[in-house]
């Protein structure tokens, strides 16, 4: 599947900003699942790029003048094997054992844990784990924050796609399963939820398995991959600093479509 993404965020300011830094991790790479056919970044002015620690694709955005609002834009084409279910790599997957602030694991979802794996740790496990996870959190937009751990997501048994990896990422290194944030795009016949998205993946025989809790899918044949990291925060799209401004607006449009060979005449 060719999927076409434009993806703009805007922020505005109440005061002017003194200066801000922007880290972009908005730009895919190639891997077993995906191929990147073209890909751009619409910035104030031009960034090069670097490979952060988990390997993604990094661009920092630097503004020292003064600013009342920033647009920050990609678009591309991408196209996805949908035969593929697992990717491999030669990197260690142990660094995605630990646990973070937001991916703590309480009693509660330790217990949750042992109790939905019924002690396996193979693929069928996290998938049965998933479905719980599902089940106890449901999706409802506005009742957490981007620092809502995994722990508070699960004990007020709210949240979206962002608590649902969390959590899941929680549960799994509990298991001794290592585990890690992935952030993207997912293609969806429906506008239920947002196009912009975040799942998990899990080291299942040598090689990183999907799990999307939100929309309990298991092979990822619409999702695009932009990042990992251990959690929201090593992963997410955009994450910057700045300097004055006062209050802060964020206005995000996300488009993902499939793309289609024209017919022959």
């Amino acid at each position: 599947m060719k999927l076409s993404i434009s993806h703009a965020t805007t922020y505005r300011y109440e005061d002017q900003v003194r200066s801000s830094i922007q880290y972009l991790r908005m730009t895919p790479h190639d891997s077993e699942r995906q191929q990147v056919l073209n890909w751009q970044l619409n910035l104030p002015r031009p960034v090069r790029s670097q490979l952060d620690p988990y390997g993604n694709i990094l661009h920092v955005l630097t503004l020292d003048e003064p600013h009342e609002a920033i647009v920050i834009g990609a678009q591309g084409q991408v196209e996805i094997d949908e035969r593929s279910e697992a990717e491999h790599e030669s990197q260690s997957p142990l660094p995605f054992l630990r646990f973070t602030r937001l991916t703590e694991a309480d009693e509660a979802l330790r217990e949750f844990a042992r109790l939905q794996s019924k002690n396996r740790q193979d693929r069928n496990a996290l998938i049965d784990l998933m479905h719980a996870l599902n089940a106890h959190i449901s999706y409802q937009p506005g009742a957490t924050q981007v620092d809502t751990s995994a722990a508070q997501a699960f004990s007020g048994g709210k949240g979206v796609c962002q608590d649902h990896t969390h959590a899941f990422l929680a549960c799994a290194r509990s298991l001794g399963v290592p585990a890690r944030y992935v952030s993207g795009y997912l293609f969806a016949d429906s506008d239920e939820h947002l196009a912009s998205h975040a799942w998990a993946e899990a080291w299942l025989d040598d090689a990183w398995y999907s799990f999307d809790v939100t929309n309990c899918l298991a092979k990822p044949e619409r999702h695009l991959k932009l990042a990992v990291g251990l959690d929201y925060l090593d992963a997410c799209p955009v994450r910057g600093m700045r300097m004055g401004g006062g209050s802060e607006q964020m206005h995000a449009r996300v488009d993902v479509a499939p793309v289609f060979k024209a017919q022959q005449q």
